[in-house]
């Protein structure tokens, strides 16, 4: 913690000033262009790999990138950002960002004991479709291949969301998938497929 107290400092010495028209014009708007659906994984960070400023995106971030399916009662906070992100922010893109050496698809794909973790093992059951499309493509269940068939199921649970699916009916928001590869910097686009 005093590092991140250090770093507080010099956030506030040197980088506020720098951006202290910004940061005012945000305390009175917020109309983020993009909802962003990435790893909770510390070495993914959104505005930093997209360039983005503050205010720019709108960011949800859990293990794995997950995004359940619509459940009218779910209550969840994704659901819920998700629908805000849509309907009161009105963003016109959404991006659901896998990585390379993804924690939560190294699990799966490795078939890690999480007895230990019961709660980590039950969020992983909203990848289950990503194993059944790796299988289907005949590819090997590795690591790589689950990270890019888990963009493809998420951005297909993410269209089961209503204020997403009315939102693609009218052509106002459109889905993009995403791989981002930690090592090379690089990301790599995942066509949406049924």
């Amino acid at each position: 913690m005093p590092d991140l107290a250090e770093r507080l400092t010099l956030f506030q010495r040197d980088v506020y000033p720098a951006k202290a028209d910004l940061f005012r014009h945000l305390a009175t708007h917020h109309q983020p262009h993009t909802l962003f659906i990435g790893c909770s994984d510390a070495r993914v960070v959104p505005e930093l790999i997209t360039a983005c400023e503050p205010g720019e995106l709108f960011v949800i971030r859990t293990a794995g990138n997950l995004v359940p399916a619509y459940r009218r009662r779910s209550g969840d906070g994704v659901t819920a950002s998700i629908e805000y992100a849509v309907t009161a922010l009105g963003v016109s893109d959404i991006v659901v960002c896998g990585h390379s050496a993804c924690g939560a698809m190294t699990a799966l794909a490795e078939g890690h004991d999480l007895s230990d973790a019961p709660a980590l093992a039950h969020w992983l059951h909203h990848a289950d479709a990503s194993r059944a499309r790796a299988e289907a493509a005949g590819e090997a269940v590795d690591v790589a291949s689950l990270v890019r068939q888990n963009v493809r199921a998420q951005l297909a649970n993410l269209a089961t969301h209503p204020s997403v699916a009315h939102a693609l009916t009218e052509n106002t928001v459109r889905l993009h998938g995403w791989v981002y590869d930690i090592a090379a910097g690089t990301v790599d686009p995942v066509t949406p497929t049924p």
